[in-house]
């Protein structure tokens, strides 16, 4: 009997490394091994207490019904309101769309902006879910090789380098992931005017606002709005599983995304949107910044403690909680050396390979996403692993 047909497009959509390294782990820890994870791009903090509270009154309260497709219209405000304070910037209610998640906002913006053959210029390292949504519409993802020169970011002159005829969007992010490096306000502008010069979009990954340490990150809509922003509840405000995030639009782009969503998936969770109105709230706000400071203090520890055992960080980064390590003087093999360290020290951290090819044998990814105390555990025991 034949089995499925599947689309060819399958064929070049591939599934997280780290997820099989994560089964693996879970299985481990089942039979008994701790395991120190490093390897998940997700806060350990428990979503807020002002935010669960407004998710249970909210269902209290029977908001279980769909939202505009476009979102909730009293969380748009807040988000509006949002922009007008952290970066005095006046976005309108009416081009915000509430979205479920990120992912469902990049959904939108690839079957609204990339036609089948059309290029989409990403940093290569960077995240690998980005490259999949352009397949999924038939469109190229143009993966740019990138270094720590370029801080790890796809810069206006590897923009104008890689342009081709077929382009028609750049994407960054700024925090980045993996390497949690940030594009200065300068860079932004650069990147929205060469962008526009030539009738192509200018995409900025904003997920990791917030989580920043050294600076303040520029948003992209204070240089242009002609800018798509997507941003997301997930990793400031913790609300990973409410499956909740927003994008920012021009406003002639409004009409054609609402249409998207509509047949998309309709709306983003109701109850969740409800809860996320109480991320604005001081008491909320006051709990996120407690948990940044956590994060720094993180990041302070690892960054010298991995550099001592021999891991190449040439760049401090100033936002997001990843370190991108090169680890060519440890091993020429990423991946084999992520399993090692796995099944031998119990640690367990994302290989180079799933954020793609330049360079990533020699890469790791570490997520400080855990605790101090974990976090020097997990060093001790890849000290002893090196030792071996």
């Amino acid at each position: 009997m034949k089995g499925t047909a599947l689309a060819a497009r399958m064929q070049d959509i591939q599934p997280f490394h780290v997820m099989k390294l994560l089964a693996r782990a879970r299985a481990l820890e089942a039979a008994g091994r701790h395991i120190v994870h490093l390897e998940i791009g997700e806060p350990d903090f428990p979503t807020a207490a002002p935010i669960v509270a407004a998710g249970r009154a909210a269902l209290a309260a029977g908001h279980t019904h769909y939202t505009p497709a476009t979102g909730l219209p009293e969380l748009r405000q807040a988000l509006s309101d949002h922009y007008r304070t952290r970066y005095g910037l006046e976005v309108a209610p009416r081009r915000i769309l509430i979205t479920p998640g990120a992912s469902g906002a990049l959904q939108l913006l690839m079957a609204a902006l990339v036609d089948p053959g059309r290029q989409v210029l990403m940093s290569d390292p960077g995240y690998p879910c980005n490259r999949n949504f352009v397949r999924l519409v038939e469109g190229e993802a143009l993966n740019v090789p990138t270094d720590a020169e370029h801080g790890y970011q796809l810069t206006p002159e590897l923009a104008e380098r890689h342009w081709t005829a077929r382009s028609a969007a750049l994407l960054v992010a700024s925090p980045s992931n993996p390497a949690g490096t940030l594009l200065d306000r300068e860079q932004l502008a650069a990147l929205a005017a060469f962008a526009e010069a030539r009738g192509g979009s200018l995409i900025v990954d904003e997920i990791y606002h917030g989580l920043t340490y050294d600076c303040e990150a520029t948003s992209a809509l204070a240089v242009s709005e002609r800018v798509f922003v997507l941003n997301s509840f997930s990793k400031f405000y913790g609300m990973t599983g409410w499956r909740l995030g927003w994008l920012v639009a021009p406003e002639d782009a409004v009409e054609a995304l609402d249409t998207l969503a509509q047949n998309l998936f309709l709306a983003a969770p109701t109850p969740a949107q409800w809860a996320a109105l109480a991320a604005f709230e001081p008491e909320a706000q006051a709990i996120f910044e407690q948990r940044r400071q956590a994060f720094r203090e993180r990041r302070d520890y690892l960054l010298p403690a991995l550099r001592e055992l021999g891991f190449r960080i040439p760049l401090t980064p100033g936002g997001a909680f990843y370190l991108y390590a090169d680890c060519s003087a440890l091993t020429d093999d990423s991946f084999e050396f992520s399993q090692r360290l796995l099944e031998e020290a119990g640690v367990a951290v994302t290989p180079g390979l799933d954020f793609g090819r330049h360079q990533a044998a020699r890469h790791l990814r570490f997520a400080y996403t855990t605790s101090l105390d974990q976090l020097e555990e997990g060093v001790r025991r890849i000290a002893a692993f090196l030792d071996r």
